[in-house]
């Protein structure tokens, strides 16, 4: 049955409306987005494949960076739809980030890095560059790579560091392999990083690992 031939009371558009996007599952929720479904299958009844196909909500999110065959369903335009959505929530962390301490919203940077590096495929090396109040100036992905590696010149970051005034910055990288512990030649970068930006005041304040939906912080490991 499509939607549209449901109670009032039970499409998922009309309860956003009158009780708020709380009380829609992720499923409700998708399908407000998805719009339409698939013959003989509803927007929720969509949703609710995808997001099992996926293996979660986060999952189907990264999908879009992905290169797998497009799933039943999930076409380009609806993959376009969510990428469009995950970057808009990546923006909008930003421009909280932009306006607040990163020290004390941990856990807006760690969102803010998932949105951005969580799905894709291959290594990527991103700078946050702060100002002296800690708060992000501007962000950047400096160095791109393979599936398992990327090439890190300190130069550049140096570089990029002083073209942006910056007093201090976060380093991320993403693990696409799934698994969020540093390597020790992660460890070895982290260092070498350190001491070259230092010799241009610019702090190190934290480099954090990708993998997925998950982050590792060096800062909170003990590894900076």
């Amino acid at each position: 049955m499509a939607i549209s031939d449901w109670p009032m009371g039970e499409r998922p558009r009309e309860r956003l409306l009158s009780a708020g996007p709380s009380s829609l599952s992720d499923a409700e929720l998708l399908a407000i987005i998805l719009r339409t479904g698939v013959r003989g299958c509803s927007a929720v009844d969509l949703a609710r494949a995808l997001i099992q196909h996926h293996g979660g909500l986060a999952g189907l999110l990264r999908s879009h960076t992905q290169r797998t065959p497009t799933v039943r369903g999930l076409g380009p335009a609806k993959r376009a739809q969510l990428a469009a959505i995950v970057e808009l929530a990546r923006r909008a962390i930003g421009e909280t980030l932009q306006q607040q301490e990163v020290l004390n919203a941990p856990q807006a940077v760690r969102d803010y890095l998932r949105l951005w590096l969580g799905g894709v495929e291959h290594e990527c090396f991103v700078v946050l560059f702060l100002d002296a109040q800690h708060r992000i100036k501007d962000s950047e992905t400096l160095f791109r790579g393979t599936l398992t590696q990327t090439s890190v010149y300190p130069r550049e970051v140096v570089k990029a560091a002083l073209q942006r005034n910056a007093a201090a910055v976060i380093f991320a990288h993403n693990h696409p392999s799934g698994n969020v512990t540093p390597s020790h030649a992660d460890q070895v970068l982290t260092q070498t990083l350190k001491q070259a930006l230092a010799l241009i005041e610019v702090r190190v304040l934290d480099h954090f690992i990708v993998a997925g939906n998950h982050t590792q912080s060096f800062a909170e490991s003990g590894l900076l």
